[in-house]
């Protein structure tokens, strides 16, 4: 599958929460925020598109909706990384 521009985006928001989660990860946890706009781009890529595990970056090992469907979850081999709305 050749990802559309929406896909590429996502996987480049994704792949900038794969390299931030680190930062402010305590104990295997990490909370990262991200715009509305790039939120949602990353949610329709997940939960709307259809698009195929092989297209996310490898590091991501599962993902859902949690907290009402308000939050995105990531899991890693290392941390399960929350990913939320940054409060205006």
């Amino acid at each position: 599958m050749d990802p559309n521009l929406h896909v590429k985006q996502a996987v480049n928001h994704l792949e900038r929460v794969l390299d931030y989660a680190p930062m402010v990860a305590e104990d295997g946890q990490a909370d990262v925020h991200l715009t509305t706009e790039d939120w949602h781009v990353v949610n329709d890529a997940l939960f709307k598109m259809d698009t195929p595990d092989e297209a996310l970056p490898d590091a991501i090992q599962g993902y859902e909706q949690v907290d009402g469907s308000n939050t995105i979850r990531l899991t890693t081999e290392d941390y399960v990384i929350d990913v939320d709305i940054v409060a205006a």
